[in-house]
């Protein structure tokens, strides 16, 4: 198949991708995601447009935010509208006319870094996205595991703290309130209220409530020692998700991606060092890699256009329309 299309859909933009024969970007486009009333109709019209634009002859994947099932239901979705099972790759299919194929963003992410970037060459590996949340995806034994009802990866609703801070998912404590970018945020707007992080708040304007994570790696690449200790603890907390995910999935890699992969020269080093503290035996034990990310923003769309070479090789469950059987 010489030309795959993917398009992978944020809450701001949906980002749509060609990719030739051996696997380069050779074209892109992008339009906003509607919002608000009737955006799910619009977003079927935006996927089409964005697939004419670039010319759709050959496979089309779409990756989408939230809970997908295999048969390419969207179940719920953090930053789409009104989402309540809605079968977007039966509606896409139907649009289309040829089947397309649908998948939760991080996991077509997952397949991007296995297949083309960081994880190219292993058989074992996990992809954790610290971006404004946490997503995932999981390949063991070279497989894509997308779980009995496709909702694996889900890894930042791990619970490390069940009396922590609220998630924005209704309970306490997951692993992304503390090591997501709003949990970098959160750990500088704690220490900079305690009267803490002056060169923070500085770069945040002299207000400790408008400190986000950019303000913090501004300070720690000026040398800062309080923003430098922000980002060690931040680190620890990345580090103690990724143990517990060894210690249940004995990965061969860990790939590090999301906006916070942009920064990775401030955070490699203490995630390594703190991981290698909190791992179980890790000196009887082969220690799992840590690399960040290497396809940057258009790895969602790049593994959405890998979605169809993954099903016909029997690595992965998607679909395109109701033809293939739902889990009970």
């Amino acid at each position: 198949m010489n030309r795959r299309v993917g398009i992978d859909v944020g809450g701001t933009k949906a980002q749509a991708v060609v990719l030739d024969a051996t696997g380069q970007v050779v074209e892109t486009a992008q339009r906003p995601t509607p919002r608000g009333d009737h955006s799910l109709e619009a977003l079927i019209d935006v996927l089409y447009g964005l697939a004419d634009e670039v010319g759709h002859e050959g496979s089309i994947g779409v990756g989408v935010p939230g809970l997908v099932t295999r048969g390419g239901v969207l179940r719920a979705a953090p930053n789409l509208d009104g989402v309540a099972d809605f079968a977007i790759a039966e509606l896409l299919t139907q649009r289309f006319g040829t089947e397309v194929l649908v998948d939760n963003d991080a996991t077509c992410a997952t397949v991007a870094e296995w297949r083309l970037g960081a994880g190219r060459g292993t058989d074992d590996m996990v992809l954790v996205t610290l971006g404004t949340g946490i997503g995932g995806g999981i390949v063991a034994n070279g497989e894509l595991v997308r779980g009995h009802n496709g909702f694996a990866g889900e890894l930042g609703h791990m619970m490390i703290d069940p009396s922590g801070p609220l998630c924005p998912c209704g309970r306490r404590g997951c692993w992304e309130r503390y090591a997501s970018g709003s949990g970098l945020a959160l750990l500088a707007r704690d220490a900079a209220t305690g009267h803490r992080l002056h060169q923070v708040v500085r770069h945040a304007g002299g207000d400790p409530q408008a400190v986000r994570g950019e303000h913090v790696q501004a300070a720690a690449r000026d040398g800062d020692g309080e923003a430098l200790a922000v980002i060690d603890d931040f680190s620890r907390w990345v580090a103690a998700g990724l143990a517990n995910l060894t210690n249940a999935l004995d990965p061969e890699m860990f790939v590090l991606g999301g906006g916070l992969a942009a920064a990775s020269d401030l955070y490699l080093e203490p995630i390594r060092r703190w991981f290698g503290e909190l791992l179980y035996q890790p000196h009887l034990r082969p220690i799992p890699a840590i690399e960040f990310a290497r396809l940057g923003p258009l790895a969602g769309a790049v593994g959405a256009a890998l979605l169809p070479e993954l099903a016909d090789r029997g690595s992965a469950s998607v679909s395109g329309g109701s033809s293939s059987p739902e889990p009970d």
